[in-house]
Formats: structure tokens, C-alpha cells, sequence
């Protein structure tokens, strides 16, 4: 039997950063630039899963180490990345609070999809219950994101820990600010004394976070160990494109991310990303699945698929500043057209009416301000087969809009 993939050098990096919503993308992203700064050594990641608990004990088998797999046109390139130093159930609300609140952790990161910002008005009586027992009574454990965060925070308030810096990695535009908005709402109704601690006692960072992780096949397990010689039970294969764009402020500082990009106005950045890459996925899991077509790359290379991508492309490029698009949209292109990298239609289609609101909304309605058509964007809403009321009331409301969303929709 071949040996299982661990670590080979003494010493753990400590553990300066937490992170929540453990997975793939984490582990091809946040994890991958960590593991790549000059100062990796000084900087390790402790790592909550979302609810499951199966990664975590994979990982914690292999000492936190797992095989990243670059899948290009020509072939495969292998890494191993150490930066997570351990593996934890996203149950343990206790240890994700005691880590949130001790002094040496400087980063909290953040995958865990859009939806869980919203504050929950139903927990707010529990987490009140929470923060007067201290989070001690396993009846008062919160369920939501924002309720454990908030439960960490308050922990780290009164342990006086230095201020920490939060940072959202969700294909949200504007993500640190809707953050940091939903934890001052929810502390409002919480703690007065936390609420006045926010401002000075987080930074919460926006982010534009960009790389194509399409979910792992049980084949990926095998295919890791006939070219490294080690078992790895938790592979993550992405494409070798990747980009990352902060903005904001890390009190306790940050590990060495020489790659990434940092900027004190995100916004564009964030929309050519949201409107160019994630928008065109959302076309095209709506009509390549249509058309039979399973992939990205399958749906994208369609002359059809093609043809709607490049309309919508026209259509956002008209509301962008000049941030290299021309040279993003034939990255973009070549990404897209990648026949190994298995980015499934079906995946992208999750949560359409969101998405559609993100990465295809903006765009129709600047469009349709400046007096034209926005085909494109039509055809995405269209294709997607929910109501344009449902979508975007304004849209709805525009009878020039909706016929042609109509139109669209004519077999």
C-alpha cells in the first residue's frame, strides 16, 4: 500500500488564521496563496468545514496536507499545499469561538456562499442566551454563520484580543461592506457593548476572488497517486488561472500573498469579474443545458453558446474602466474552452435566481438606462425559466425589456 500523503518536515505553522466554509475552492484559493507567501512558515490556517464533517477527517489524516492539481490543455501539474495546519467539523461551535477569540489569530476568511450573510431575525433570542452564558450552554449554540461569528466576537471583546480582520471571499460585489453591515444589524439587536467594539475591534476586507474549481471525481484519488507515489483522500483540481483583489485594512497584518492584488477601490474589479466569468457561467448553465451540453467547456465551444457569451461580454464591457478587459476576455475565452477541467453545467445552476440578481441584473438595467436592448442579458434571464418579476421587479416593469425576455423564450 502506498503511503498516505502528510507532512515531511517538523514544526506546524501557527495558527494566526482562521477560516469557515472548508472545501475545494478554500483549498485552491485562500489556502494555495497562504501556502505560496514568502512568510508561509509563520502562518497557518485552521479550518472549519461548513457542516459536514468527512473532509475534516480526511485532512486531519494527512496532518492538513493535500495534492492541488493544475489541469491544463497539455496536461497536469502537481503541488502539495501545508498551509491548513488543521481540519475541524463545522459543528464545533465551541473551538471555532475559542480560536475567533484568541489573541494570535489576525484573519478570520470566509467561503460560505452568499446566502449565509443574511441575518436571521429568528436566532437573535438565542444568541442573546449565548452571550450571557458565554456560549457555555450547548442550548444556546448558534446555527448561522453570522450567529457564530458574532458569538466569537464577543468572546474576543472581552478577552481584549487585538483588532482582527475579517475577510469575505464570496462572488458578492461588495462583500466586506455587506459583512460588516450584517454582523453591526445583528450585534444591534445583541450587545450594545459589541456593537460599539465593532468599529475598532474588526477590518472587514473586500475581496474579488477568481478560480475555476470544478467538484473533485472519485477518479481524481487514483490519478493523484499514479503520478505522486502518495494516497491523497482529498485532492483539489482547478485550472492554472487564478486571481485575487483585496481591499481593506489587516490590523494584525498579513501572510506575504506577493500575487494577489490590493486596491482601495474593488467595486470594478468586482464587477468585471461578477459580470465577465461568473455571468457567462450563468448564461451558459442556462442554455447549454438546453442544449444538451453538461459543460462549460462543451457549451462554450458551441457556436451558439459562443455567439450569447460574446453579446453578453459587449453588453457589461460597455459599463467597465479599462482593467486589461480585453486581455481578461480572451483569458476568459481560453478558460472556458479548457475540455479538462469538467466545470459542470449543473454545479453553476445552484441558486440561479441569485446569481442571475449578481451577475446579470446590473448589467440589463445599465443597459436599458443607456437605451438599449440588453439581448443578452435577456437571454440569460430567459433561458434560466424563472418569472422576470421574480428576478427584478424594475425589469419586470420595463415593457420593452420583457417582451424581448419573452421573445427570447419562444421555442
Amino acid at each position: 500500500m502506498r503511503p498516505l500523503l502528510s507532512r515531511t518536515t517538523e514544526g506546524d505553522r501557527p495558527e494566526r488564521i482562521v477560516h469557515l466554509g472548508l472545501g475545494a475552492f478554500h483549498r485552491a484559493h485562500q489556502a494555495w496563496y497562504t501556502d505560496r507567501a514568502a512568510d508561509a512558515a509563520d502562518w497557518g490556517i485552521v479550518a472549519f468545514t461548513g457542516r459536514s464533517t468527512g473532509l475534516a477527517d480526511r485532512l486531519t489524516a494527512q496532518q492538513g496536507v493535500y495534492t492541488l492539481v493544475e489541469r491544463a490543455p497539455d496536461g497536469d501539474r502537481f503541488s502539495t499545499v501545508g498551509s491548513i495546519v488543521r481540519a475541524v467539523p463545522g459543528g464545533d461551535v465551541a473551538e471555532f469561538t475559542r480560536m475567533l477569540a484568541h489573541p494570535r489569530t489576525a484573519i478570520l476568511t470566509l467561503t460560505v456562499t452568499e446566502a449565509a450573510y443574511q441575518v436571521d431575525p429568528e436566532e437573535i433570542p438565542l444568541l442573546q442566551t449565548a452571550f450571557r452564558v458565554r456560549g457555555e450552554s450547548p442550548a444556546a449554540t448558534p446555527a448561522t454563520v453570522l450567529g457564530r461569528i458574532l458569538l466569537g466576537l464577543e468572546l474576543r471583546r472581552s478577552n481584549g484580543a487585538p483588532a482582527l480582520a475579517i475577510v469575505p471571499c464570496d462572488n458578492l460585489a461588495a462583500n466586506g461592506e455587506t459583512v460588516r453591515r450584517s454582523l453591526e444589524t445583528l450585534a444591534e439587536q445583541v450587545s450594545p457593548e459589541l456593537r460599539d467594539w465593532l468599529p475598532t475591534g474588526i477590518s472587514v476586507v473586500s475581496t474579488s476572488v477568481d478560480r475555476i474549481t470544478p467538484r473533485v471525481t472519485p477518479e481524481e484519488t487514483g490519478l493523484v497517486e499514479a503520478a505522486t507515489g502518495y494516497r491523497d483522500e482529498a485532492p483539489v483540481v482547478t485550472e492554472p488561472f487564478t486571481d485575487w483583489v483585496l481591499s481593506g485594512d489587516f490590523p494584525a497584518g498579513h501572510p506575504a500573498w506577493s500575487t494577489a492584488r490590493f486596491t482601495d477601490d474593488i467595486e470594478p474589479w468586482e464587477n468585471r469579474k461578477l459580470w465577465l466569468l461568473n455571468g457567462a457561467h450563468t448564461l451558459l448553465a442556462a442554455t447549454g443545458r438546453r442544449r444538451g451540453h453538461t459543460t462549460v467547456a462543451r457549451a462554450f465551444t458551441d457556436p451558439a453558446g459562443r455567439a450569447e457569451v460574446e453579446a453578453l461580454w459587449d453588453e457589461a464591457t460597455r459599463h467597465l474602466p479599462d482593467l486589461e478587459i480585453r486581455a481578461y476576455r480572451t483569458a476568459l475565452a481560453a478558460r472556458f474552452t479548457n475540455p479538462r477541467i469538467e466545470h459542470r453545467l449543473a454545479q453553476i445552476a445552484e441558486d440561479t435566481l441569485t446569481k442571475l440578481r449578481l451577475r446579470i441584473v446590473p448589467v440589463a438595467r445599465r443597459e436599458r438606462a443607456a437605451g438599449r436592448p440588453a439581448t443578452g442579458c435577456a437571454t440569460a434571464l430567459a433561458a434560466s425559466g424563472l418569472d422576470l418579476a421574480e428576478i427584478d421587479p424594475r425589469l419586470a416593469a420595463d415593457d420593452t425589456f420583457h417582451t424581448t425576455v419573452r421573445q427570447m423564450r419562444t421555442p
